[in-house]
């Protein structure tokens, strides 16, 4: 499910809501180019046609920009990852179609995944517990569909744990050469991976002596 939105937020209108959600879209390019620690208040400024006041308007600090750039990311693949678990069907389904909308995201937002993955030690106190309780939720959505699938006899016994982090370390990189514009799409790339995932882990009958 999507982070909900803070009361202040909710108080906001549709407007400004609208103009926060460009300069956390805008300002994650930044922040993947230059790094979080490196970049500059007035580089965001710049990048965002806003002067200093204007742009604590929509964003409090620049650790909360960082924040919201995670929570993009977040809100992205729990809405996929709901959307398989509404859809339904067997663990190895389940599995290929989550790796698909997973793909699709880092596809999409490039620049806002690189954040994602590099710069979270940079987030402190609520918003560093947020970005673990919420990231973990997603882990386990993946573990829940391994597990199904070991109790079913549908993959071999295995951790589920364990597999599900390599699971995700497969596709969470590709962050690093699948970009918009490629050769390859999201789809061109899901298919396969969970094609060759999908051999490492069924349970397949012993071989006849």
């Amino acid at each position: 499910m999507p982070r909900a939105a803070a009361p202040d937020e909710r108080r906001r209108s549709p407007k400004w809501r609208e103009r926060r959600q460009a300069i956390i879209d805008t300002s994650a390019p930044v922040f993947a180019r230059r790094g979080y620690h490196a970049t500059s208040t007035a580089e965001l400024c710049a990048a965002n046609d806003l002067g200093k006041g204007a742009l604590y308007h929509y964003i409090g600090s620049k650790e909360e920009l960082l924040a919201a750039i995670h929570d993009r990311v977040m809100d992205e693949v729990m809405v996929g990852a709901d959307r398989v678990a509404e859809a339904g069907g067997s663990p190895s389904t389940q599995l290929a179609r989550l790796g698909d909308e997973l793909l699709d995201v880092i596809h999409r937002y490039p620049d806002h995944v690189w954040v994602f993955l590099h710069e979270f030690p940079a987030l402190t106190g609520d918003r560093a517990e947020q970005f673990r309780v919420r990231r973990r939720e997603y882990e386990r959505r993946v573990e829940t569909i391994l597990q199904a699938g070991v109790q079913s006899g549908e993959f071999r016994d295995l951790d589920p744990r364990l597999t599900a982090m390599a699971w995700l370390g497969m596709h969470n990189y590709t962050y690093l050469w699948l970009k918009p514009g490629g050769s390859l799409s999201a789809r061109d790339v899901a298919k396969p991976f969970a094609e060759i995932f999908m051999r490492g882990i069924e349970n397949l009958p012993a071989p006849r002596r």
